[in-house]
């Protein structure tokens, strides 16, 4: 009889070690918004990344790189609405090393795609945002390049 009580104790002991194992592969909570220390909490995700994008804007290269390999490993960890636009938005920032219109517009893409998606909109003006630098962008290696032909020339006319 001990015997079988000391082998039905082992057998509660290890149930109750396995639902502690199930308790810790349950999903999270989705994580809090982003929130700059020191701010009024932000009403609704759209207004939490403008915040955030307002602060990236501002950070040194070396603190964008950091910002950067946090807001990827969030995006690869869970592709949700507000991890997506995060990190375009990061890929998005104007000057940066880190800039990668393509990334950002394909992590956009979902969120385009779906109207009724909470963040829909915020995507949109981003991946305007991101398609009016392109155009700028393009518009401004078509002056460098005609800046060089006029310059060139310029100086064929005024050999001897």
């Amino acid at each position: 009889m001990k015997r079988y009580a000391l082998v039905l104790m082992t057998l509660m002991s290890l149930l109750a070690a396995g639902c502690g194992v199930l308790r810790s592969v349950e999903p999270r909570a989705a994580p809090e918004p982003w929130v700059r220390t020191g701010s009024p909490r932000p009403v609704n995700d759209s207004e939490s990344l403008l915040m955030y994008f307002e602060y990236v804007r501002k950070l040194s290269a070396a603190d964008l790189a950091k910002e950067h390999d946090t807001a990827r490993h969030l995006y690869a960890g869970t592709h949700s609405d507000f991890n997506r636009v995060r990190y375009a938005m990061l890929l998005s920032v104007p000057g940066s090393a880190l800039r990668d219109d393509a990334r950002a517009l394909e992590a956009l893409d979902p969120l385009l795609k779906n109207l009724d998606a909470a963040l829909h909109n915020l995507a949109f003006v981003v991946s305007a945002q991101i398609q009016e630098q392109r155009r700028g962008q393009g518009l401004q290696q078509k002056l460098e390049a005609l800046k060089s032909l006029e310059k060139s020339l310029i100086e064929r006319g005024h050999k001897p």
